[in-house]
Parts: structure tokens; C-alpha cells; sequence
């Protein structure tokens, strides 16, 4: 009989295993999942796969296909497809360092006034986070977006060929492509946008860029399923952190960027999870400058209910 009990009771526990997928954007950001994708740390019993997006369409389809439970985006996108009626919940921030300018010459720029009259180059289109986060600080810093400094857009992949063919001078890129660009040229990294946000938004940890979000039907049904599964996803971020070596390792089966130029990209990217109940005044403040400076790109604010308690 006891036996038989034992044997029940393990059958139950297999029943009873939750399984739950995080889809996450290719490129550095898999590097704070390596420790999900290592199966170094410690699940709780939930069985966490994770899946890749390479564009935000593809995360939307994986959500609302229910092939994904969990999805870190960055919070601008997660904020849109809140206010577009998708049941969304930010848990925490994870990724707080990403964004640089690159000049040509390093002699030619000081501050930020050293742009006027400059064009600059960003990634995709009007609206991404680096050039809302530019036009913010240029108007911070007395000059007129658009007027005084031209923006220009296009793939990143681009901007750093035509910066390394000496054909642009000023660039805003996230890691890795700021130092794939520099690389080999006699140009240099000359601005840090997150030390510049903290000078205006007295932010403890950074620009709260991507965190992690779940399906609020989920956290509905299940809280201590959330729980467990945002345990898992911080303490993949703390192994990435303390064991990049290894991380980078794991990396290399998903990019094909290379390993020397990602670890010295790390040196500026910087991934920390912060639950939001830490950094919700942070991200408030943020989503209320995106809002500010380009309502079309986030037409309306979230309630209360978009954040986690």
C-alpha cells in the first residue's frame, strides 16, 4: 500500500506540472535567458520554454495564438498592445542599457549641442525608443528636432555599413550595433543616452527599456504560476550577469553576431531584473515622455492595470 501511495502521489506530481512558454526577442536580449535556455537554474517545477521573435508582429501572433504565455517586449510595445484591448501585465524591467551615439571623429562632439545643424541616423523609423529618447534630450538641451538636427532611418545593419564607408557622422544605435560600428574605424562612442536620462528622469536604475510580461488570464488563474516563472526569468538574468562566459557560449547557438564583439558589448548593455513594484515610477515617467514627444507613436497612457501587483 505504501508503496502504491508513493506511486500515486508521483504520478499526480507529473500531472500536475505546469509548462509555459516565454517568447523573447533574438539578438543580446537572449543573453538573459541563457540561464532558462542553460537549464542552470532552478524552475520550480514549471517547465519553461522559450521562444524567439524577430519582429513585434511575430510576438503578437505568438500571444494571441496561445503559443506563448509570457513575452518580454520592450515597454512601449507592451503599453500599445495593452491600450489595443490585448490583456497584458508588466511584471518587471529587466533591460535598463542599450542606446549610444557614435560620431565619425570623437574631436567634433562635446554635448549635445555639438549636433546642431548634424544629421543623425537611427534604426527602422520615426517612433523607436532611441529617437524619441534624442529629440527628448535635444529639446532638454534648447535645440529644435527636425530643425536644428535631421533624422534619418534605417536598418541598423545599414547604418553601420555606410558609418564604416565614411558616409555617416552621427548614428544612435542600441548594442551591439554602436560597437559593431566603431570597430576597426577611428570613430568612437561619445554619448551614453541612459546617463543623459538620468540627469533628466532621476531614474535609480536606467531607462526601463524591455521587461517581462505576462498574459493576464494567467495571472489570473494562476498568481503563484507567475511567481515562479518571474523567480526563474530574475535569477537567469543574475547567471547571465555572473557567468557571461558561459552565457555567451549558449548565445552563439541562437546568433550569429560574434562572441568577442557581444562581450564587449555587455560592457554597455545593462540587464537587471527589477520588479515593477521597484521601478513603477520609473516606467511611468518614461511612458509619459514617449507619450509627450510622440503621441502617435504611443497614442494613450496605461491604467493601473497594466502593472503587476
Amino acid at each position: 500500500m505504501k508503496k502504491l501511495a508513493i506511486t500515486t502521489l508521483f504520478i499526480l506530481s507529473v500531472l500536475f506540472v505546469f509548462s509555459v512558454t516565454i517568447t523573447n526577442p533574438m539578438g543580446p536580449a537572449v543573453i538573459p535567458v541563457t540561464g532558462l535556455l542553460g537549464n542552470v537554474v532552478d524552475t520550480q517545477g514549471v517547465e519553461i520554454e522559450v521562444s524567439f521573435w524577430k519582429d513585434e508582429s511575430e510576438a503578437v501572433a505568438l500571444l494571441v495564438s496561445n503559443q506563448a504565455d509570457f513575452a518580454v517586449l520592450p515597454i512601449t510595445v507592451g503599453a500599445n498592445l495593452y491600450a489595443q484591448g490585448m490583456d497584458l501585465t508588466l511584471v518587471g524591467v529587466h533591460e535598463w542599457k542599450a542606446f549610444y551615439l557614435i560620431v565619425d571623429d570623437v574631436s567634433k562632439f562635446t554635448d549635445l549641442s555639438s549636433l546642431k545643424g548634424k544629421e543623425v541616423y537611427s534604426p527602422h523609423g520615426r517612433g523607436q525608443t532611441v529617437d524619441v529618447l534624442l529629440r527628448y534630450l535635444l529639446v532638454v538641451n534648447g535645440l529644435a528636432p527636425d530643425k536644428d538636427v535631421k533624422f534619418y532611418y534605417l536598418p541598423p545593419q545599414e547604418i553601420v555599413s555606410l558609418y564604416k564607408a565614411g558616409k555617416i557622422e552621427y548614428a544612435a544605435l542600441p548594442e551591439p550595433f554602436s560597437t559593431l560600428a566603431v570597430q576597426g574605424t577611428q570613430g568612437g562612442i561619445v554619448l551614453d543616452f541612459q546617463e543623459e536620462w538620468n540627469k533628466v528622469a532621476n531614474s535609480n536604475y536606467g531607462l526601463p527599456i524591455a521587461g517581462l510580461f505576462v498574459k493576464k488570464e494567467i495571472l489570473d488563474k494562476n498568481p503563484k504560476l507567475v511567481e515562479k516563472v518571474e523567480r526563474a526569468f530574475s535569477e537567469s538574468v543574475t547567471w547571465a550577469n555572473t557567468n557571461l562566459d558561459e552565457a555567451l557560449k549558449i548565445t552563439n547557438k541562437y546568433l550569429t553576431i560574434p562572441i568577442p564583439v557581444l562581450k564587449e558589448a555587455m560592457k554597455r548593455l545593462k540587464f537587471e531584473y527589477i520588479n515593477i513594484s521597484q521601478c513603477k515610477d520609473e516606467v511611468m515617467f518614461f511612458l509619459n515622455t514617449m507619450h509627450d514627444f510622440y503621441p502617435e507613436g504611443l497614442p494613450s497612457l496605461p491604467d493601473g492595470g497594466f502593472y503587476y501587483k
